[in-house]
């Protein structure tokens, strides 16, 4: 191991990370579909009388996860980066209430140079998965782990856009992820960025609405999603999404002109 890490990154599989009830109203999911692109026309998302919660609202809740592992010391958290994020939705989101949720350590990868966390989170409403590439904490003779998913061979079958706000890093961190990078030009600058960068969970968030819409879902009808995060994306970034749809099933992949910044995508709707 090259000696980052507090101990053996393998030593972290299955650890747990405690549990934790967490609440929220209509105003936050309405701030949160608000956040992630949700048109003010779309009354179920943005409309307490009608609401329908957005199913990757969960990962807000969820987002203590990650950030505690980081916080005991499995990985330099100034280095260590949101690789791709996997949610399976169970049932709807009520309007407002309580959810109780367990987070644990699933897999730990070893690519040699750096290591790959899963991080669980398990409640009655879903299970959402984050793998936090995490540099300097591999070669410890654990597994490689899953390669990345081809891209489909068959020409797309849809294309799309999703035009990100130049407020929305601002808006999206309040709804629990503050991390400075967002925001501060001087720490998206100590993290290698040229200015404050969006959250890729936001991202990816706004590309299932854009998904939903192009192929004749609800947006809270989401049942799956998984993507990988190549490149960030500035606020006021137009990006290209590019989709290979199959019913209420598509891969897909999100570009910033030439440069990718998600891959491997994949979304199922119910």
């Amino acid at each position: 191991m090259t000696g980052t890490c507090a101990r053996t990154a393998g030593e972290w599989r299955g650890a747990d990370l405690g549990t934790r009830t967490v609440s929220y109203d209509e105003r936050d999911a309405i701030l949160y579909a608000l956040a992630v692109g949700a048109a003010p026309d779309e009354l179920d998302l943005v409309f307490e009388e009608r609401l329908r919660v957005l199913p990757t609202f969960a990962l807000t809740l969820a987002q203590w996860a990650p950030d505690a592992l980081g916080s005991q010391g499995a990985f330099d958290v100034r280095t260590a980066v949101h690789g791709s994020q996997r949610l399976q939705s169970l049932a709807p989101l009520p309007r407002a209430g309580r959810l109780e949720l367990a987070a644990r350590v699933g897999e730990v990868w070893d690519k040699g140079s750096a290591a790959v966390f899963e991080v669980v989170v398990e409640s009655d409403a879903f299970v959402a998965t984050w793998s936090l590439f995490a540099p300097g904490c591999g070669g410890f003779g654990g597994e490689r782990g899953p390669s990345s998913p081809k891209r489909p061979e068959a020409q797309p079958g849809l294309r799309a856009e999703v035009r990100t706000a130049q407020n929305q890093a601002a808006l999206y961190r309040l709804l629990g992820d503050r991390h400075h990078m967002h925001i501060d030009p001087a720490a998206a600058q100590a993290a290698g960025q040229p200015r404050p960068f969006l959250h890729g969970l936001c991202t990816l968030a706004a590309t299932t609405l854009e998904l939903a819409r192009s192929v004749g879902a609800h947006p809270a009808e989401l049942a799956e999603l998984d993507g990988r995060f190549s490149a960030p994306v500035f606020p006021g970034d137009r990006l290209g999404v590019t989709a290979w749809p199959d019913g209420r099933t598509a891969s897909f992949e999100v570009a910033d002109g030439e440069r990718p910044v998600i891959s491997g995508g994949r979304i199922r709707f119910g």
